[in-house]
C-alpha cells in the first residue's frame, strides 16, 4: 500500500512535538550556523518582493503588487523548509514541544536566543551583501526600498504587535502544513500560499524586518536622503521589539498552543 500523501492534523501536532526534542542534542555551532542560513535565505525572499514591486503597482494595481511581492517572499519560507535551517518565527511551535514535557522552558529560550541572533546577523550581512552590489544606486529600486523601511519604522506599538501577530500565525501555519505534506511540491505550496498572504495583507515579520529596515538605512546614509524616521533606535525599539512580541504570540498561542490543547492536551506528557 503506497504511503498517503499527507499526515493529519493529529499526525501533524506529533511530528512537530517529536521534531522539537532536537534541541536537546543539536549543537550550538550547528543550530547557530543554521540561524545564519535561515537570515540568509528569509533576505533573498525580501529583497526579490523589493525588487519586483518596485513599481508594479504603477502597472497593475496596488493589490495585484501586493500579491506579486507575496509570491516572490514566499521563497524565503521555501528555502528554509527544503534546504533546511533554523528560523525564529517557525521555532515558535516548540511550544508544543514543552507542553508535551519533551523539552524545557530552558530549552526553548536557549533555541530562541540562540536563533534569533543567528537570523539577525545573517539577515544585517545580506542587506550589507546588497547594499555592496551597487545594484540599487540607481533607479527606483532604493527609493522603494527606503519607503519599506521607513514605513515600518512609523508604525505605533499596538499596530506593530497586532501585525507580528497576525504574521507568525500565518508563518507557524504554514510550517504546520509543511510538516503534514509528504512530499516536496506539496511543502512548497503550502510555503506559498500562507506566506503570500501575510505579505500581501501587510503584516510584519521580525526576521524579514532585520533586512528590510538596515537596508533602509544604508542606502539612506549612501543616497543622501535622510528620513528622521528611519533610525537604528526606531529599527529596535519601534519596529522590531513590537513585532518580534507579537510573533511570539501569534505562533505561540494560536498554533502551538491551539493545536497541542485540540489535538493532544488529553494524552499523558513524557516524563
Amino acid at each position: 500500500m503506497s504511503e498517503k500523501s499527507f499526515l493529519t492534523p493529529v499526525e501533524t501536532a506529533h511530528a512537530i512535538i517529536q521534531n522539537g526534542r532536537r534541541v536537546l542534542h543539536q549543537s550550538f555551532g550547528r543550530t547557530f550556523v543554521l540561524s545564519l542560513l535561515a537570515g540568509f535565505y528569509i533576505a533573498f525572499g525580501a529583497q526579490l518582493s523589493t525588487v519586483v514591486t518596485q513599481d508594479a503597482a504603477q502597472f497593475a494595481g496596488l493589490g495585484i503588487s501586493r500579491l506579486l511581492g507575496g509570491s516572490a517572499f514566499s521563497i524565503g519560507l521555501m528555502l528554509v523548509v527544503i534546504c533546511g535551517a533554523e528560523l525564529f518565527t517557525g521555532n515558535s511551535l516548540l511550544a508544543g514541544a514543552v507542553l508535551h514535557g519533551e523539552i524545557s522552558w530552558g530549552k526553548l529560550a536557549e533555541n530562541w536566543v540562540v536563533v534569533l541572533t543567528g537570523n539577525f546577523i545573517g539577515s544585517l550581512f545580506f542587506a550589507w551583501l546588497m547594499f555592496e552590489t551597487r545594484l540599487w544606486e540607481h533607479g527606483t529600486v532604493a527609493d522603494h526600498a527606503i519607503k519599506i523601511a521607513s514605513a515600518k519604522c512609523k508604525l505605533s506599538f499596538l499596530a506593530a504587535f497586532t501585525r507580528g501577530l497576525l504574521c507568525n500565525w500565518l508563518v507557524c501555519l504554514a510550517v504546520f502544513m509543511v510538516t503534514a505534506a509528504r512530499d516536496v511540491t506539496g511543502k512548497l505550496l503550502a510555503c506559498f500560499v500562507p506566506i503570500m498572504t501575510f505579505v500581501a495583507s501587510g503584516f510584519e515579520h521580525s526576521v524579514a524586518n532585520m533586512y528590510f529596515i538596515p537596508t533602509g538605512l544604508f542606502l539612506t546614509g549612501e543616497l543622501s536622503r535622510p528620513d528622521s524616521s528611519l533610525t537604528w533606535y526606531a529599527f529596535v525599539v519601534d519596529n522590531l521589539i513590537p513585532v518580534t512580541t507579537g510573533n511570539i504570540v501569534g505562533g505561540v498561542v494560536f498554533v502551538a498552543c491551539a493545536y497541542y490543547y485540540a489535538h493532544i492536551g488529553s494524552e499523558k506528557p513524557s516524563k
